[in-house]
């Protein structure tokens, strides 16, 4: 793995993350549309509050190579859950970035956060992603189908939820 730093997201990292984001496979496993301005994102990161995300991204050769984000409501009864999302440049893809960011997140959420229940969703093609949620104690819990317009043609998603351990469930 590249030498990694974990942290916290900034506005200035809009311009990166822009750019992955034009990326054919980062689009292809995510949710994101294609080529979003830096404007968008620099806004979406200056919008993040404290209170209802955590949002960090790994840092490689100076500029942010990933993103993993924790997001949850205010509702009192639903507080205690967040649903993860994730994404990784392309040139980083396969060099453990997705793994430091998946330690960090499930270590924040469940130490710090105080979050019992992290979901999320994924294409059933998506054979990296599946494998490295199921590393982390996700475990599938559904099929949404046609549920996503990806690449001329609706897909299907996989519900993945993961409980903090010693938790009932």
């Amino acid at each position: 793995m590249a030498d990694v730093t974990i942290r916290a997201a900034r506005p200035d990292d809009a311009e990166d993350v822009a750019a992955y984001t034009a990326q054919p496979s980062v689009v292809w496993g995510t949710l994101q549309l294609p080529i979003q301005s830096v404007a968008a994102w620099r806004t979406r990161f200056e919008g993040n509050s404290p209170d209802t995300s955590y949002v960090l991204v790994a840092e490689a050769d100076s500029k942010a190579a990933g993103l993993i984000s924790l997001h949850w409501g205010t509702r009192p009864r639903t507080r205690h859950v967040a649903h993860l999302g994730m994404m990784v440049s392309e040139q980083y893809q396969g060099r453990g970035i997705g793994k430091a960011l998946m330690a960090a997140a499930i270590d924040a959420a469940d130490r710090w956060l105080n979050l019992v229940r992290v979901e999320l969703e994924v294409y059933p093609d998506n054979d990296r992603a599946v494998r490295l949620y199921q590393q982390f104690g996700f475990e599938l819990e559904g099929r949404k189908r046609l549920n996503a317009w990806r690449d001329g043609q609706y897909v299907d998603s996989l519900i993945m939820g993961r409980l903090r351990p010693g938790t009932q469930g």
